[in-house]
């Protein structure tokens, strides 16, 4: 998910931490099971957000069609389907290795602890 961000992020909204980044949890108040239970953002004023409404966030700080892919999710119902769904598939992440997705840390050269 960072590469695929970073990709998209041409005007530089995103910062993208790997949570495997020594010291990237504390600086931002965030424990273990918890970055390992979700993805999280938080904006320049320390407000935090996680998993779907993480990742909704973050497409509408990318703005153009990743915005308009996240603007349904201001509506109660869909963000709630939104975060069922995240809650099921998060901790089911690792299947992706098998189709060949290598998590940024993983890679090699990666500096992340």
């Amino acid at each position: 998910m960072a590469r695929w961000v970073r990709r998209r992020d041409r005007a530089g909204r995103v910062l993208v931490i790997a949570n495997q980044k020594p010291g990237a949890l504390e600086r931002y108040g965030i424990s273990r099971q918890e970055a390992d239970r979700a993805a999280w953002s938080i904006d320049r004023d320390g407000h935090r957000l996680e998993g779907a409404a993480a990742m909704n966030r973050v497409l509408d700080e990318l703005g153009g069609p990743w915005r308009a892919l996240a603007a349904p999710s201001n509506l109660r119902p869909v963000a709630a389907f939104e975060q069922r769904v995240y809650q099921w598939f998060a901790p089911k992440r690792s299947i992706f290795r098998r189709l060949g997705v290598t998590p940024e840390c993983d890679e090699p050269g990666a500096d992340c602890g």
